[in-house]
């Protein structure tokens, strides 16, 4: 007879898989991003001056480049988010929920600041709603990352320096929204461009640029005594 006791069972992984998520994550951001530019149209009468009308589109061609700039930024922390991941839990998932709710939502105020950029009264509401749906997002970025690092969802063989790198790259997007909501309500215009800018500096690398065309300084060993 055999004596030999079965072997004990695994412990049930405890958590989710994160590709179904990423998967839904993407479809979203790509719905989004895609329908920006659907707002983007001239009227049927255009035809005598299409030109003209072509260039007074400039609201759109703005509002559009900038939430776009926004959606790919976000998508790109997004990213680097979900690569850190092991696993996820239900709280994870149905924050990230919150985060695509506020992205799909974007195409909204995006028309607005299209419509309403060159009226007084309505551009400063259009342009300080803008702001704050900017800045919710950036928000949902940094506690969704902020989350998978205290409930230990981070992959184990993460070093604690890339986990820091990735907090402060997501931190300083909240301080310089909040600065432009508030310039939004003087300086609509100038509001809108600095979006842009915080978008831009999220998607282009610059500290690999710098790193690339400055040149290294070479460190001189100490003398150890």
């Amino acid at each position: 007879m055999n004596t030999e006791e079965p072997p004990p069972p695994q412990p049930r992984r405890r958590g989710f898989r994160t590709g179904r998520l990423e998967a839904f994550s993407d479809g979203v951001f790509a719905i989004a991003i895609t329908l920006l530019v659907l707002d983007i149209a001239v009227s049927s009468d255009a035809g005598r001056d299409l030109l003209g009308a072509i260039g007074r589109l400039w609201p759109s061609y703005l509002a559009y480049v900038v939430s776009f700039s926004t959606i790919g930024a976000a998508w790109l922390a997004h990213n680097a988010i979900t690569e850190y991941l092991d696993r996820t839990d239900t709280a994870f998932v149905r924050l990230n929920l919150l985060l695509l709710l506020l992205v799909s939502f974007l195409p909204f105020p995006t028309r607005l600041v299209a419509d309403f950029i060159h009226q007084d009264n309505a551009e400063r509401v259009a342009v300080t709603f803008y702001g704050i749906i900017l800045l919710l997002s950036t928000t949902m970025l940094l506690v969704l990352w902020r989350y998978a690092v205290r409930a230990r969802l981070v992959r184990p063989d993460l070093a604690d320096e890339e986990i820091e790198l990735l907090t402060q790259r997501l931190t300083p997007g909240l301080s310089a929204y909040l600065v432009l909501i508030v310039s939004g309500l003087f300086l609509p215009l100038v509001a809108v461009i600095g979006y842009l800018g915080i978008a831009l500096y999220y998607i282009i690398p610059f500290r690999r640029l710098s790193a690339s065309i400055l040149p290294r300084t070479r460190r001189r060993p100490r003398d150890r005594r």
